[in-house]
């Protein structure tokens, strides 16, 4: 019995904007006033983050040309307009993924299972049903889909299908994520509306997980996962439904709160192996934020060297929420994928405050 990654696919949409005119757009449109406007920029500069991607096209417009934003002073977005543009935007972006994952070869694998995971967007019949369509995948696939759990469900797609694989060594497992971040951006300058003006991103990631692994065929083995509920942050990192899009509370605190737990998740995860922290071979962390990123670092005791493929991805990308980490792995295992037995230790992060963590092997 086993679970085992056997490939990893990426998408973004084609607008990729640069960090600072983005932070030009907003301070020319959509701030309050000067004071806000500096605080905007200060905050852009310190994210660590030079690219990022938007299924909107408004941020390389002027003002009487939008088509989300509005062209006068009035009311933003209503959540069905956004959803809609979700509804549009999403089949693609995740077939792009998919693309990128398994290549141009047709017919597809005979998938068992599908798992398809937003936070930024959902209708009934929804994603999934649109890919068993798009794809011609089978109508008995078994399907499942994590909705609004934030930049962690990635991690618990890959647990879940750890769990089908260990039951059912013949499974295969298609996990779908696509996140498009940038619909939900809010008009009101408040400290977590600006905060997340300023790191938020679309994107979308696929990965294959097989119960059995192919002779000479490169694998991630899934190994061990670990979790921690940390309820002193549940205010600190939240996800919302408001008339005008998704609405997030997002402080501060997060990476303090971070730190008080992640040892302790680390512990419990190493707990179930005979390895300790130093027979870590590489790291596959979810860029929520360079503070984030720093935090874990002092606490573990790692270098910004074994931390680099965050940072990267963080810098040309932003946080795309769940399918961040997923650029990270991919990002981490291209670079070992001729070198068999490396571990790869991996932590995400969202709204609870909810940390993930997986353990990998190299196969």
């Amino acid at each position: 019995m086993g679970a085992y990654i056997t490939a990893i696919g990426t998408a973004n949409p084609a607008n990729r904007y640069a960090q600072e005119d983005l932070a030009h757009f907003m301070c020319k449109h959509l701030t309050a006033d000067e004071q806000e406007a500096k605080k905007l920029q200060v905050l852009y500069r310190a994210t660590g983050i030079q690219y990022r991607h938007s299924v909107l096209d408004d941020y390389k417009k002027q003002l009487g040309t939008f088509s989300f934003y509005p062209n006068h002073a009035g009311t933003f977005p209503s959540t069905e307009k956004r959803m809609a543009i979700y509804r549009e935007k999403a089949l693609p972006l995740a077939i792009s993924a998919i693309t990128d994952c398994l290549g141009n070869s047709h017919p597809f694998p005979e998938f068992t299972h599908l798992i398809t995971v937003s936070c930024t967007g959902m209708y009934a019949p929804g994603l999934d049903v649109d890919l068993v369509k798009a794809l011609n995948l089978s109508a008995n696939i078994r399907r499942n889909s994590l909705n609004f759990m934030g930049c962690y469900a990635a991690m618990n797609a890959m647990g879940m299908a750890k769990d089908i694989c260990d039951n059912h060594p013949v499974a295969q497992v298609l996990i779908v994520s696509v996140e498009l971040c940038s619909l939900h951006l809010q008009k009101e300058q408040t400290e977590d509306n600006l905060l997340a003006h300023s790191l938020f991103a679309d994107g979308a990631a696929a990965v294959v997980v097989k119960g059995q692994s192919a002779p000479n065929e490169p694998a991630l083995a899934i190994l061990h996962t670990a979790s921690q509920l940390l309820v002193n942050g549940q205010s600190d990192m939240a996800w919302q439904i408001g008339n005008t899009g998704f609405q997030m509370a997002l402080t501060a605190y997060v990476p303090k709160i971070i730190e008080g737990g992640i040892s302790a998740l680390t512990h419990k995860l190493m707990a179930q192996t005979s390895l300790s922290l130093t027979d870590i071979d590489a790291f596959a962390i979810h860029p929520g934020g360079k503070k984030i990123l720093e935090t874990i670092e002092t606490e573990l005791g790692l270098s910004k060297q074994q931390n680099a493929a965050a940072y990267e991805v963080l810098r040309n990308y932003g946080n795309m929420s769940s399918p961040t980490v997923l650029f990270v792995l991919k990002k981490v295992w291209s670079d070992l994928k001729t070198q068999p037995n490396k571990q790869i230790l991996s932590f995400a992060f969202g709204p609870g405050l909810t940390m993930e963590s997986l353990l990998f092997k190299t196969i």
